[in-house]
């Protein structure tokens, strides 16, 4: 079975800032995963054609079973928190979990969001700048695999340092009575360790994913707790969309798999 996370940036190409739907359909038909996360999803966007890139993606991987959550409504700019509906009539932004495998059930959480502004210091900048946050939430869903039930958790957490921690932790702690084996995919904007260390749980994915034509850093990842495994090497993929390389790997749920 094949697990992968793609923050897709709305489906742009940092390359030629297009919008491309017949590109975003080609890169998830080579992902080819059985249970997919994605990140930055518009619906009804006028910059992404109005298409509900999630209906695309189930689509063009085969998926019956998909759920969009918007955490944004409006349009970027003038968008404001989505919070108590989890699709929202309007334009929306969010996240989205599609897998070809049965789900039995799925469940929303919505994370902690920081009020006011918060410095950060970007990339070529001489001095922070005060930025608000997006809202941000997970969704989860108990997918029926043929070795066994798997609870699957897809994320994106903010950028802002430390904060991001602090939505972890609410996350995990949220997911405590949730059934094993679990796995948290996405981009939790955090490298390897913090991510671990945070989530107390193991990493089943290893690489670069940021930025996608050169990556030099880690911010997707595959995390797991309980009796599951990787079954070989993750890769990291240029799908030529996006400033983020997707993040895929093949895993094997057995009671013989480290918890």
């Amino acid at each position: 079975m094949r697990l992968a996370t793609f923050n897709i940036l709305h489906g742009r190409s940092p390359t030629d800032g297009r919008v491309d739907l017949d590109r975003l359909r080609s890169a998830v038909r080579a992902l080819d995963a059985d249970v997919l996360a994605l990140q930055e999803v518009d619906r009804d966007q006028p910059r992404s054609h109005g298409a509900d890139l999630t209906a695309v993606a189930a689509e063009a991987m085969g998926a019956d079973e998909h759920r969009f959550v918007a955490t944004m409504h409006g349009e970027p700019g003038v968008w404001s928190a989505a919070t108590g509906d989890e699709q929202p009539a309007a334009s929306s932004y969010g996240i989205a979990l599609l897998s070809r495998l049965p789900v039995l059930s799925w469940q929303v959480v919505a994370l902690p969001a920081l009020r006011g502004r918060a410095p950060v210091q970007f990339p070529g900048a001489r001095l922070p700048a005060l930025v608000r946050d997006e809202a941000r939430a997970a969704v989860l869903a108990a997918v029926s695999t043929p070795q066994g039930p798997l609870t699957v958790v897809a994320t994106h957490l903010t950028f802002i340092p430390g904060w991001n921690v602090v939505q972890l932790r609410r996350l995990v702690r949220a997911l405590r009575r949730q059934p094993r084996p679990l796995v948290l995919l996405g981009d939790l904007n955090l490298d390897p360790r913090r991510a671990a260390q945070a989530s107390g749980m193991r990493a089943l994915a290893h690489a670069a994913t940021f930025p996608s034509q050169s990556p030099q850093r880690q911010l997707d990842h595959i995390l797991a707790d309980g009796p599951v495994a990787a079954d070989g090497a993750a890769a990291s993929l240029d799908l030529g969309l996006s400033d983020h390389r997707a993040l895929a790997v093949d895993v094997r749920v057995s009671p013989g798999s480290p918890r």
